[in-house]
């Protein structure tokens, strides 16, 4: 597999790509489930991936109904998934090693991320990794967010890089969705979604874990 273009620069994605959190927040809301009397299911969790909270709100009302009672179910997840968060919270594997190789080359990096700026640096900074991205661009830096390119569109323009020269990896169909519309190379970086035909087309590749990118990366340098 080859790259169409030279990559100059490389977009990430933060949760489910960089951080192993999304089995966190599926867990979280499983367990809010119970406790407010719905059948949250892994599938029901699958369909929200990559969406924003607004956006997840609107689909909980759409199948508990609109007196659903959507605020305090995500105060009690949020408040599950803090806890988890706080005993442990994993990188993916192979960030160190992807991002120690585009440090040696020189290659600049930003995270385009649907959530905030404070989780990323609140998730990021245990690792310390925040200042080892050029750019963050989070939830309140765009008035749209993916599947819309916006988000992978300010990254862009943060790096200064056209985007038909970033590579953008995502684990989420959204994700890969905006990324393609913004005109980006991308891999999409399997976590809770499989990749369907439609994903797939949108891709240069589909990778098991970035180490898989960081070989790819490698062979094209």
């Amino acid at each position: 597999m080859t790259f169409p273009r030279g990559v100059q620069a490389v977009v990430f994605d933060m949760d489910g790509l960089l951080l192993d959190t999304e089995t966190v927040y599926q867990a979280a809301m499983i367990e809010a489930g119970q406790a407010f009397g719905i059948d949250f299911t892994a599938a029901t969790y699958a369909s929200m991936v990559g969406k924003t909270n607004p956006e997840c709100a609107v689909m909980l009302r759409d199948l508990y109904g609109q007196s659903f009672p959507v605020e305090d179910y995500f105060a009690r997840t949020w408040r599950d998934v803090e806890a988890l968060l706080e005993a442990e919270v994993r990188l993916k594997t192979g960030v160190m090693e992807i991002l120690d190789y585009l440090d040696a080359l020189g290659v600049p990096r930003a995270i385009a991320t649907s959530n905030s700026r404070q989780a990323v640096d609140r998730y990021l900074g245990r690792f310390d990794l925040v200042r080892r991205f050029h750019a963050v661009v989070a939830h309140a830096d765009v008035a749209r967010h993916k599947p819309n390119p916006d988000p992978y569109l300010e990254a862009a323009r943060r790096l200064n890089i056209d985007p038909s020269l970033c590579l953008a990896l995502e684990d989420s169909h959204p994700g890969v969705r905006a990324a393609h519309a913004a005109g980006m190379m991308t891999i999409m970086v399997p976590d809770i979604l499989d990749p369907t035909e439609e994903i797939e087309g949108k891709c240069v590749h589909v990778a098991e874990s970035l180490h898989v990118v960081l070989g790819l990366l490698k062979a094209a340098a």
